[in-house]
């Protein structure tokens, strides 16, 4: 299929976002719209833009991809999800509104100490900026393969070009706008996703009802793994690390929880938390089932799949092997997972970074606008060299990437809030950022030394450990 026509539905697409951020931005682009957005964003709105944030670009390829090594034993982590969503909406939520917060992180100020709430911003800002950095890596590097190369355009340009579409629709009203551009974005990656499935579905002449069979009845549709407690796909590993990622990665996250504090009230917050949770579950089975039905139609029909799972959807979109037009609607989805998590995450990190490290809330007005706007650009900059880096390192799957970083960054964090929420004890501050730094390198070396001697290779739950040892050194060091 012609690269211009790709680039044409790519153009139009980023028109269609600059609109709505025209539209909704012209009258609100102060701090206020920026940060929360006036408090006024509709909660069911908040709730498709947050599925739209949640599942990237990495998850339209890498959750199709990771059926052919685990098969469809991720459900177990999604359905610890769900519960997750339950402790964030019962415990956090009611927090950080009765604080009335623009970054999370202002309550371990209180709590914990000014090192600790550095700390924990800080330590956010590299979980975060890796993180969506990861994610919208892997969509630029499609990009580039299927569409870019035609012109021999380089890869550095085209991230330049996707950070700099981000940064445009984004810089005048942050969360005011994304809460409409995700929701927008959501809607076409879902309805692209249920299309490839529907032409998958046509290519292996079937209806609905025997493609339904042929997935039950296929080896791929193993959901439970409870036999073997040394694999990594163990339910109890999977399901608890499922809850805990929640927590932490929505939960502790600046960027989930931004969308969340711009609603109307906390009633409205909960509720969207709980209909975004339900909602994540049948979302992600439909990509595992996506995975699993592009291997059986492989296996029937001789095709020579890639070596790399984040791989075998993008080679059968672009191969013709699906039709034509197949392409156009994969381009469409990943473009909008992609993006909805990318304008997210920036505007997220400018957030934290101006209030959490500036103290932008005590400047005036226009003094504060102007520093945003500054900040925004400089963590766009950051977004690419990032990108950049990451694509001269990684060899693995980007989405265990992700989760694997988040389990050595994000475990501070946990401990951090752990520690505040559930105990009355104060920690000695001028301790808590060595504490902080140490439980990850203890990690580290506890899952070198662990795999070497006895084979045991730890997954996610390695970001319960993490937590765990954050808490017992805050514990420790705290005042008699």
């Amino acid at each position: 299929m012609s690269s211009y026509l790709i680039l044409f539905i790519i153009v139009a697409y980023f028109g269609a976002l600059l609109l709505v951020s025209y539209l909704t931005g012209r009258k609100n682009s102060g701090n206020e719209a920026f940060f929360l957005g006036n408090r006024k964003s509709p909660w069911y709105i908040v709730s498709i833009a947050m599925i739209g944030t949640s599942l990237s670009g990495v998850t339209f390829v890498s959750v199709p991809g990771m059926v052919r090594s685990i098969d469809m034993t991720y459900m177990q982590t999604v359905l610890g999800f769900f519960f997750g969503y339950i402790v964030i909406a019962r415990v956090l939520l009611p927090l950080y509104y009765r604080l009335q917060l623009t970054s999370i992180y202002a309550y371990l100020g209180d709590r914990i100490g000014g090192r600790g709430y550095k700390t924990g911003a800080s330590f956010f800002l590299l979980s975060k900026i890796v993180g969506a950095a990861a994610r919208l890596y892997l969509v630029v590097l499609i990009l580039q393969t299927y569409v870019f190369n035609a012109w021999h355009i380089p890869f550095e340009v085209t991230v330049v070009i996707s950070i700099a579409l981000v940064w445009l629709y984004t810089f005048r009203s942050g969360v005011r706008t994304i809460v409409w551009t995700d929701t927008l974005q959501c809607i076409c990656f879902i309805s692209m996703l249920a299309i490839i499935i529907w032409e998958v579905k046509n290519k292996m002449g079937m209806d609905a009802g025997s493609m339904v069979q042929t997935l039950t009845d296929s080896s791929y549709f193993r959901i439970f793994e409870f036999s073997d407690w040394h694999s990594t796909q163990h339910f109890a590993k999977q399901f608890f690390s499922g809850i805990f990622i929640t927590i932490v990665m929505t939960g502790l996250d600046q960027d989930m929880m931004q969308k969340n504090l711009s609603c109307r009230n906390l009633k409205d917050a909960q509720k969207n938390m709980y209909t975004y949770g339900f909602a994540f579950a049948p979302v992600n089975f439909l990509f595992l089932s996506l995975g699993a039905l592009l291997l059986i139609m492989a296996a029937r029909e001789h095709i020579a799949l890639p070596a790399l799972n984040d791989d075998i959807l993008p080679m059968l979109c672009a191969s013709g092997t699906l039709g034509q037009s197949i392409l156009i609607f994969f381009t469409i989805g990943i473009i909008a997972a992609a993006f909805s998590s990318a304008d997210s995450a920036l505007t997220a990190l400018t957030t934290s970074f101006c209030v959490d490290m500036l103290g932008i809330e005590k400047e005036e007005a226009v003094k504060a606008r102007r520093t945003r706007l500054r900040v925004h650009l400089m963590i766009s900059v950051v977004f690419a060299i990032i990108i950049l880096v990451f694509k001269a390192v990684n060899n693995r799957s980007v989405i265990d990437a992700i989760y694997m970083i988040a389990s050595y960054t994000y475990g501070p964090l946990l401990g951090l809030f752990l520690f505040g929420l559930f105990t009355k004890k104060k920690p000695r501050d001028r301790y808590v950022p060595h504490i902080c730094i140490a439980s990850p390198l203890v990690c580290l070396a506890v899952s070198h030394v662990v795999k070497q001697y006895t084979g045991y290779i730890f997954s996610y739950e390695m970001l319960m450990i993490n937590g765990g040892l954050t808490f017992t050194g805050l514990w420790l060091s705290s005042k008699k």
